[in-house]
């Protein structure tokens, strides 16, 4: 009997540890990193299609998953930074960070000028639509 405790109790701790490295891995991708998969021609050379993007989300400060704002920032994005962010439309894109200007708008631009949809078809772009900074391709 002793034994069929001493199993029990170990199953117990390992569902534990299981639900906790699940938790922890949550609250990474949700608050920390995250991997995206880049589309389209906009980025090319920098960023091919299928390239795997890290994207830092606490780079710029940290914000709510959902929110349409930061709650906390403590830096803004600068010129040449490629950043992962929501356009006026809605849709998630990965640009390079242009002018930033008064008021807290940057210009978003596709390195692809020719394949690329950004600032100059959209407009600037709310700092607070900036989802986080690209720190690794691959």
């Amino acid at each position: 009997m002793g034994k069929n405790s001493d199993t029990g109790k170990e199953k117990a701790q390992v569902g534990k540890a299981i639900l906790l490295a699940f938790i922890a891995a949550l609250l990474i991708k949700f608050f920390i990193f995250d991997f995206m998969i880049a589309e389209g021609h906009s980025m090319v050379p920098a960023i091919r299609p299928g390239a795997i993007l890290v994207v830092c989300k606490i780079f710029y400060g940290i914000r709510l998953p959902g929110s349409g704002s930061y709650l906390i920032r403590w830096a803004v994005p600068r010129k040449d930074q490629v950043v992962v962010f929501y356009t006026p439309l809605g849709e998630l894109a990965v640009k390079r960070c242009g002018d930033t200007f008064a008021g807290n708008v940057f210009y978003a631009l596709g390195d692809n000028r020719a394949q690329s949809y950004d600032s100059r078809n959209y407009g600037p772009v709310p700092d607070d639509n900036i989802i986080g900074r690209v720190l690794g391709i691959n």
